[in-house]
């Protein structure tokens, strides 16, 4: 019996050992670059981070708005350029959508 137990902790120590080793082992750090981002990727994260500005602001907006911090007038001369700046940066995140070919009908 105390064989058999040895045993059976030797196999869970042995499992739990071949399960941890790759956490345990330093890893080789192969590449720690990051690569430079390029013309379309530095316009797009731009692009993004304009867009989260807008969203967050409109966001606070409402919220100043709706707790009363924010009149009426105020909100609404606040809230237009918000809206706008948002939008904008909506539309140029969007894909450029081609124009699509005639369609044919169905009926002949």
């Amino acid at each position: 019996m105390t064989l058999a137990l040895v045993l059976g902790a030797a196999l869970a120590l042995a499992c739990v050992l071949f399960v941890a080793r790759p956490f345990l082992l330093d890893p080789e750090a192969r590449d720690d670059e990051l690569d430079e981002p390029n013309e379309h990727e530095r316009r797009r994260i731009e692009l993004v981070e304009r867009r989260d500005r807008a969203l967050a602001a409109l966001k606070e907006l409402e919220f100043d708005h709706r707790s009363g911090k924010i009149s009426d007038e105020d909100y609404r001369e606040l809230v237009g350029p918000l809206r706008r700046e948002a939008a904008e940066a909506l539309r140029a995140l969007e894909p450029k959508k081609t124009t699509p070919p005639e369609r044919v009908s169905a009926r002949r």
